[in-house]
């Protein structure tokens, strides 16, 4: 059988289309920097892209400039993509311009590259070439395997845990042996990597592979083989890469091997819109092209087609305070239009209300909802939109993530008070019969559930007499004796404990709260997030029967369909999309910069805040309106708020503050708003007293400073005795050094909250 691989047999490249016929259709309509990128297809270049500016036109010019020239053969392009839909719209748009099939290309996302050179020297790695690859739950599987094998109890060394270490070490390049121990930490007492290895054994001893092998076996082939890396070095004389700032280290050393022959990378990405960090995505892959391929030529994209100006001017107000990055200026030739629009709210209530009254008010304007979207930082902020919607009838969708009532972690929950509420729920009673795991299996559940149908009686009341018997295993008799008696007990205590304090009960004492605490996986800290919402929510309801009723009737409504709907999504799955009008909610410290990033991240990870909240603003064309609110429940506890450091660092000629009443839009196209009193309902002690302004200045409780840009109240000039360069102490901030002092006004960089401004008052000397 003849080798698929085999080059010999072809042709040496020749042009696609006639290259002498004068300039091919595919360049018109291109600026001169875009075909300046596009033309410049010898030597490394980086393309930094910003938002809006055509990086995809681009990209698949240059890929369809490549071919129609005769510069290479399809088959000697490697062009790589992060989804599997932009592989598609990249052929598509390549053989559009060059108005002919193109076959033969390596086209597609890393991973899918990553097998296709895989499945060819499988062998090597000890697979076969049909070797499987793994889904999540095919994966958790093995490892809960692997750990059992090694003698650890599944509790204290939760295989979704392990996954989402090794996951870790895998994109960044690491195969067992170059795990070091400050790599592996305490997981498993220390055992994360042997636990690694033993993985690896039993996946080749399977014939498997999972997603993070795919490219992790490349590495080591070609490390181990340079004449199998030399033939690929060969072979692909242009590489092109898309989304290159939300690259791995895996996927950066696989690139960076297969290009260290021809030297012909192209790379396209923005540093200003790297913000998947937490999944392993590396800025400085992008930062360090130039120092990593000697003569790299950089050409920015900066002409945005998107946006208008004041919106692209607002964006680089706050993307320019970033320190790690290669700097860029989005300019446009679309009309001035609005300005942003800022504006502060009392609590999460009011900011559901008011957003939803300017929705309305475009659609008067005949704005298409298909064209509105509201971008939150965290999901559990979408409940509150959510209601206001269904309470308006008013159509939406949630991108890219579920419905707050279709989220796992509320559904268990209800099941809980489902079953608290009427016990012969059986549905409600068989989804958390074993969530959280409590040793009752598949086959202890298929023993009471016999019991039932033969006793004829619900599955809560075949439980309750089971347990007096010995049909079931002692471990799995007494763990369901055990929540047969809280369910008692949790009926017993409904009539003297407000309703959202007993599901809080019910959540802890379950377990179920901290099997979410326990749990290592991305996705944990939204779902407690989004069950802290949960309880928020109940006090909304005269009590559960009210509540399971709304619910009832809320997923019933979400069953119904219409042509046009807002969109709501977090930030991180806006990238990519854009929308006419963009509201941007929770503009606070502690939620946006995100508090959880910037305790595990410092100044990285306030920066790559910085970074959505420049994703966000520019997923705009004509509106953006960023909100705050004084005050918001969070982790079920009522919190004064301060407005986000990111709406101070808004400039100023490019932003209205919306007080009182705000008419937007000029001649014809203006409407009106009715817009409540703005002012920042803050306790503020001694003479600062409640002020309107563009974000108020003053001192809260917390004397924390709250800067403004226009009215404002100035602090004491008494000159503090504290100096720049003293260690302190704040009773909310921590430990922080003093950077500068203004009177009695202190600058700290607090080693978790990063830097604010207190008044000395409120710091001790550390």
């Amino acid at each position: 059988m003849s080798d698929p691989f085999d080059l010999s047999d072809f042709e040496p490249a020749t042009p696609l289309r006639g290259a002498d016929a004068g300039p091919p259709p595919y360049l018109a309509g291109l600026n001169d920097v875009q075909r300046e990128a596009v033309e410049a297809v010898d030597g490394p270049v980086l393309v930094l892209a910003g938002a809006g500016t055509g990086k995809t036109r681009v990209l698949t010019t240059r890929l369809a400039h490549i071919l129609h020239t005769g510069r290479a053969r399809p088959y000697e392009v490697l062009a790589v993509t992060f989804t599997n839909k932009a592989s598609k719209q990249m052929k598509e748009r390549v053989e559009s311009a060059l108005q002919q099939p193109v076959e033969s290309l390596w086209l597609g996302t890393f991973h899918a590259m990553g097998v296709r050179i895989l499945r060819r020297h499988a062998e090597l790695v000890g697979l076969k070439p049909n070797f499987t690859i793994l889904d999540r739950d095919d994966q958790i599987r093995l490892m809960k395997q692997v750990i059992e094998a090694a003698g650890l109890d599944d509790k204290k060394a939760p295989a979704r845990n392990l996954a989402a270490i090794i996951d870790r070490w895998k994109d960044q390049g690491h195969t067992p042996d170059r795990v070091t121990a400050s790599d592996a930490g305490d997981f498993a007492f220390g055992k994360g990597q042997a636990l690694y290895a033993a993985y690896q054994e039993r996946l080749v001893a399977l014939n498997a592979a999972d997603f993070g092998d795919l490219l992790l076996h490349c590495l080591t082939i070609f490390r181990k083989h340079s004449d199998i890396l030399a033939e690929y070095q060969q072979r692909f004389r242009y590489i092109l890469v898309d989304e290159y700032q939300d690259a791995n280290v895996a996927q950066y050393l696989w690139l960076r091997l297969l290009a260290q022959k021809h030297h012909n990378i192209c790379c396209v990405g923005d540093d200003d819109q790297s913000i998947y960090g937490w999944r392993g995505a590396e800025v400085g892959n992008i930062l360090r092209f130039e120092k990593d391929f000697e003569g790299a030529k950089v050409i920015r994209l900066e002409q945005n087609y998107r946006s208008t100006p004041h919106i692209l001017a607002a964006a680089s107000g706050i993307i320019s305070k970033n320190e790690s990055r290669m700097g860029k200026t989005l300019w446009t030739q679309v009309n001035e239009g609005e300005k942003v629009r800022v504006r502060g709210v009392w609590d999460g209530a009011e900011e559901a209300r008011v957003v939803a009254e300017e929705i309305e008010l475009l659609q008067s304007r005949k704005v298409s909802l298909d064209e509105i979207a509201i971008l939150v930082r965290a999901s559990f902020q979408t409940r509150e939109f959510e209601e206001r919607f269904l309470s308006l009838g008013m159509p939406y969708r949630v991108v890219g993530g579920q419905r707050f009532y279709e989220n796992k972690e509320i559904r268990d929950a209800n099941a809980y008070l489902r079953v608290l509420v009427q016990p012969d729920d059986d549905l409600a009673f068989e989804r958390i019969f074993n969530v959280p795991k409590r040793s009752l299996g598949t086959k202890a559940f298929q023993t009471v559930q016999q019991y039932a149908r033969h006793a004829g009686m619900s599955l809560t009341q075949a439980a309750s007499e089971i347990v007096t018997t010995d049909e079931l295993r002692p471990q799995a008799r007494r763990s369901l004796a055990t929540l047969m008696e809280n369910f008692d007990r949790w009926r017993k205590t409904r009539a003297d404990l407000p309703h959202p304090d007993l599901v809080e009960t019910i959540l802890e004492e379950s377990g179920y709260t901290d099997m979410w605490q326990a749990d290592k996986d991305p996705k944990a800290p939204t779902r407690l997030e989004n069950l802290k919402e949960l309880i928020h929510a109940l006090e909304e309801f005269e009590n559960l029967d009210e509540y399971l009723e709304h619910v009832s009737l809320v997923m019933d409504n979400e069953n119904s369909s219409a042509d046009e709907m807002v969109s709501l999504m977090t930030l991180h799955g806006a990238k990519g999309l854009e929308f006419d009008a963009v509201f941007l909610p929770g503009w606070e410290e502690g939620l946006f910069p995100h508090q959880r990033a910037l305790d595990e991240g410092g100044t990285t990870a306030l920066e790559e805040e910085r970074r959505l909240a420049h994703v966000g603003i520019t997923r705009a064309r004509k509106l953006a309106t960023i909100t705050f609110a004084a005050n918001r429940r969070v982790f079920n506890q009522w919190n004064a708020n301060l407005p986000s450091r990111f709406v101070d660092e808004l400039p100023p000629d490019h932003i209205d503050v919306l007080s009182d009443a705000g008419v937007y839009g000029s001649g014809e196209n203006a409407y009106e708003s009715e817009v409540k009193d703005t002012a920042i309902p803050f306790n503020i002690p001694g003479d600062f007293g409640a002020r309107k302004g563009r974000f108020r200045r003053g001192v809260n409780n917390d004397g924390m400073v709250i800067d403004g840009k226009a009215q404002h109240v100035e602090t004491d000039s008494a000159e503090s005795t504290f100096a720049p360069g003293g260690r302190v102490f704040h009773q909310k901030f921590g430990y922080g050094l003093i950077l500068s002092v203004s009177g009695n006004r202190l600058e700290i960089s607090f080693d978790k909250a990063g830097t604010k401004k207190v008044i000395d008052q409120f710091v001790e000397s550390a």
